[in-house]
């Protein structure tokens, strides 16, 4: 997926990106190369989450210039979590603290929520059966300052078009 988001930024012949997600969440560390990659773009980018955009699905939303989210899809927002054999000593608890919090400083830079309140979202008890953190619909993402706003595929591209439209203006 790396390599061809460079050959999206680097084709002339493509003018912006479209990111249609639909995830459960997946590696942290693949997830925000995915992120870092569409944030550093230069090109027009938008998101739209259909569906879910679950865990590492947030920062994937977030990375694009302007984020969409469909009226019934979700996100979750939770803490770092580790499947697997994971040795217990100081030094892997301060790794997985130093990637939630470069984690959560991502999603900060890139969206209108502030660090405090994606932390505080991260962090809620009560509202997930078996863990903490919080599950939001499309229009509550919205809200908060996630997501930039509430819509389908229609509106991603209307966006994306007005974007790249203002991008060959600005250039001339």
């Amino acid at each position: 997926m790396l390599p061809q988001l460079v050959s999206v930024e680097e084709d002339e012949n493509i003018h912006g990106l479209l990111v249609l997600l639909n995830t459960v969440g997946g590696d942290v560390e693949a997830g925000l190369a995915i992120a870092e990659l569409i944030a550093g773009m230069k090109k027009p980018s938008v998101s739209l989450v259909l569906g879910g955009g679950h865990s590492i699905g947030v920062p994937l939303a977030v990375a694009a210039k302007y984020s969409f989210i469909a009226p019934t899809a979700t996100m979750t927002v939770h803490p770092i979590r580790m499947n697997g054999t994971v040795i217990g000593v100081p030094q892997m608890f301060q790794y997985f603290d130093k990637v939630q919090s470069a984690l959560v400083e991502f999603v900060a830079k890139n969206s209108k929520i502030s660090a405090a309140d994606f932390r505080a979202l991260m962090l809620k008890t009560g509202e997930l059966a078996n863990d903490v953190g919080t599950i939001l619909f499309g229009e509550e993402a919205v809200s908060c300052g996630l997501i930039d706003g509430v819509g389908g595929v229609s509106d991603a591209l209307a966006k994306l078009y007005e974007m790249i439209k203002e991008g060959r203006v600005s250039v001339k």
